[in-house]
């Protein structure tokens, strides 16, 4: 099963009237035809993020329900306000700082803050809290800050974050990670490949095999232990270094926490399970396997490398505080006390307690979001060993990559 929600694979997609953006895909054919073939991870930057053209850049934000895939956030507010008691736990274990900064990556339009800054609102962290959203498009950060003013969250709001003096806190990732470009690579003859991408006669894009662009590639699934079979073809993400390197360097002491779907090298590169690699495409709530369609219009997402992120932590001077799974964190942080005070409330409705008995469900399902991993990575960090957090209460602290 695909980890994100409410997808079904292989349907025939009759989805014409979605299109794709011509402009960008006629920059890619003249990229293309001037310079050579595109590498994937190329390919995949110009389709999600190009400025003029690309998924992440469109008007409107797709994710949710309406959209292309729904993320936790969008499922459910139990899921942020849950996670709010982490974000307590840290600020209690570092002596309570003030301030204390969250910085949330790809924060869209607010809905994981929205539920995130409720919980919060009322305890003793609120005087000292500051919310930063990163966006990569900027457009995002006036809806996302009309929805918390709506709902009285506006005051802890700073969208200007210009100070560049490290400070104490939490940075905070859910599901950005898989959509970093990726390159592909496949073993072909006792020798790693890569796959480009070319435009045919037809004028259409497709795969072609060339010799490695950067020898990083085999580097990586030679310092992880990894070595392909005959045909198998997987994704390999080179901008995991640069982006946590980015995202701690603001943190003065605190957590880097990342939310996402993914596995160690030795599970992600399985030879059996995942032969033809993990890079899939989203759109109207339907998966495939064709990144060359509705270019600019369909998300691509490729399985996070967790042994790769955990040694880009380590390189930008992070230290592991815990490795688990989602449904093990948010029993942890107390997700079923969550549900039984919902149910207690008599301002409760039948209709409401069902919704979030259901998307509790799904929250902990080990065949879907609940296997999602939860990696915590500290930062002046107590030097007497982890510090007990509630995300970890069911899980040890995975050994460190080999």
């Amino acid at each position: 099963m695909e980890p994100r929600l409410e997808l079904r694979r292989d349907l025939p997609l009759d989805l014409t009237e979605v299109g794709e953006d011509a402009a960008l895909l006629g920059r890619i054919r003249v990229a293309i035809r001037t310079t050579g073939p595109m590498s994937f991870a190329r390919f995949m930057d110009l389709a999600l993020y190009d400025p003029d053209g690309g998924y992440y850049r469109a008007e409107h934000a797709r994710p949710g329900r309406a959209g292309d895939f729904i993320t936790a956030p969008e499922l459910h507010p139990i899921f942020g306000a849950t996670l709010a008691q982490g974000v307590t736990e840290v600020w209690n274990l570092l002596g309570r700082p003030d301030p204390f900064v969250v910085r949330e990556h790809g924060a869209g339009e607010g809905a994981l803050a929205t539920a995130l800054l409720k919980a919060l609102r009322d305890t003793p962290i609120w005087p000292s809290l500051r919310y930063v959203p990163v966006e990569v498009d900027t457009r995002r950060l006036s809806v996302l800050a009309e929805r918390l003013a709506d709902v009285g969250l506006a005051a802890v709001l700073r969208l200007d974050d210009d100070d560049p003096t490290p400070s104490d806190g939490l940075v905070l990732a859910n599901e950005v990670l898989d959509a970093l470009p990726v390159h592909r690579v496949r073993q072909r003859d006792g020798t790693l490949r890569e796959l480009a991408v070319t435009v045919g006669d037809d004028d259409a894009l497709h795969e072609i095999e060339i010799e490695p662009t950067t020898p990083a590639l085999a580097d990586r699934l030679a310092g992880e232990g990894i070595a392909l079979v005959e045909g198998q073809t997987a994704e390999i993400c080179l901008a995991l270094e640069d982006w946590i390197a980015a995202a701690a360097r603001p943190l003065a002491r605190g957590v880097v926490l990342l939310i996402d779907y993914g596995a160690p090298a030795i599970d992600l590169y399985d030879p059996i399970r995942r032969r033809d690699g993990t890079l899939r495409a989203y759109l109207r709530h339907q998966v495939h396997a064709d990144p060359y369609r509705h270019v600019g219009r369909q998300d691509l997402s490729a399985h996070v490398d967790v042994t790769a992120v955990e040694r880009a932590a380590h390189a930008a001077g992070l230290t592991t505080v815990g490795i688990t799974t989602q449904a093990e964190a948010l029993m942890g942080l107390g997700i079923e006390a969550r549900l039984q005070a919902i149910q207690a409330d008599p301002a409760t409705t039948m209709e409401a307690w069902r919704e979030v008995r259901s998307a509790l469900m799904r929250l902990l399902d080990p065949a879907a979001m609940g296997r999602f991993r939860v990696l915590a990575f500290g930062r002046g960090w107590p030097e007497d060993g982890p510090a007990p957090l509630g995300l970890f209460r069911f899980r040890l602290p995975e050994r460190p990559p080999r």
